[in-house]
């Protein structure tokens, strides 16, 4: 059966996840159905503790899913192995509210690490790449400095290059403007946005943050492990 480039890039379909063994067993997702196609911008909201960033987990790779169906790129995760997780999280760009950058490394070499997961980079030259993507986000000029010499707006951007130089197909990211200010946080996504539609690439986005909800194609809201009313 061929999809074509019209087959949904995430497919979750009456997806169940449990924490625990036995007794302890507790249910943190239920019947999740979802659909998410290629260069969408999806937004998740939802309350602490609703789930949220178990499914982004899940659909990133970060362990696999238990029971229904998670197609991702056309691959099924339900029970996938250990070989087929990491083959996917190459396929993916993270993005996380601490930006989690290495602070030994130059923000030349944050970015460079990315690159270096894949083999077929490393007859590139990774170093003008990374530079390229540098200045794509607004920091050309700051390649060489370590990322304590940064502001958390411009740290959020530099893991922004890391998470995108490889280009990913989806770009997740789990609460990235919490530690902003407005007015950094609005930057951070609107540079977000216009990367990804540039790339065509799709993001789905956790947030509490009411003031960046516009960006998204479509808003998606998380209760109790549920998600209700989809728009």
């Amino acid at each position: 059966m061929h999809f074509g480039t019209s087959a949904p890039i995430i497919s979750v379909q009456t997806l169940n996840h449990y924490f625990g063994e036995d007794n302890l067993r507790k249910q943190v997702l239920f019947d999740i159905n979802l659909e998410i196609n290629a260069g969408e911008i999806v937004i998740m909201t939802g309350p602490s503790g609703s789930g949220k960033t178990t499914l982004l987990s899940l659909m990133g790779g970060l362990r696999s899913a238990q029971e229904g169906s998670m197609k991702i790129l056309s691959q099924e995760m339900c029970g996938a192995s250990k070989d087929r997780l990491t083959q996917l999280r190459l396929n993916i760009g993270y993005i996380f509210q601490a930006h989690n950058l290495m602070t030994f490394l130059t923000v030349k070499e944050n970015v460079r690490m990315s690159l270096e997961l894949h083999d077929e980079m490393f007859n590139q030259d990774m170093d003008a790449k990374s530079i390229e993507m540098l200045e794509a986000v607004g920091l050309g000029d700051r390649a060489e400095y370590f990322p304590e010499k940064l502001s958390g707006g411009q740290k959020q951007r530099v893991a922004i290059a890391r998470a995108l130089i490889s280009q990913p197909k989806i770009v997740l990211a789990d609460e990235p403007t919490a530690a902003l200010d407005k007015k950094s946080g609005r930057d951070v996504v609107e540079l977000m946005q216009k990367l990804a539609k540039e790339r065509n690439c799709t993001i789905l986005l956790v947030t509490h943050d009411n003031r960046i909800l516009d960006i998204a194609d479509r808003i998606i809201n998380m209760e109790d492990g549920r998600l209700v009313d989809a728009s």
